[in-house]
């Protein structure tokens, strides 16, 4: 490990200090991204109740972390990291892109559910994916709600 820092050119830590969590976030996040998607491949298609519950807390959690980061580094801190370097960029491109395809994948199913897309965009410009993950929340829970009202109405009928 050490090795891999002195052709890096810098080492994360102290010599003989433990890993901080920071340098440890970066890899659980990325084992539970992988767990996390290999999960909906193999539940597409299936029905989950209460699926709203899983952006929402995503949306919050990283809302408290993303505190947490303006705490420590500023509300601009992340402006200065986008526009440090190329890699800066990259990064900054690749969020806008995602969000960018996810907002319009998801557009024509919140406005089916009766959701504003004004207040959405602005929060989602504003926060990124807290709000994103909010509006997927939202929309999941709306889409829940009419399901089972639609359920309801049928079994009256019936």
């Amino acid at each position: 490990m050490d090795r891999l820092f002195a052709i890096a050119g810098k080492a994360p830590f102290a010599e003989g200090m433990p890993i901080p969590l920071v340098s440890l976030l970066l890899p659980i996040a990325a084992i539970l991204f992988v767990l996390f998607v290999v999960l909906i491949i193999y539940r597409a298609g299936a029905s989950w109740q209460r699926s709203w519950l899983f952006p929402a807390t995503c949306s919050l959690a990283f809302f408290l972390f993303s505190l947490q980061a303006i705490l420590a580094e500023g509300v601009l801190g992340f402006w200065t990291e986008h526009t440090r370097n190329l890699w800066g960029n990259q990064i900054w491109f690749d969020l806008l892109l995602a969000v960018g395809v996810g907002w319009f994948l998801i557009v024509p199913h919140a406005k089916a559910l009766g959701m504003r897309l004004l207040p959405w965009l602005v929060l989602v410009a504003f926060t990124g994916s807290i709000g994103f993950l909010a509006m997927v929340a939202r929309m999941l829970y709306l889409r829940e709600r009419a399901g089972v009202a639609h359920l309801a109405l049928t079994a009256l009928h019936d």
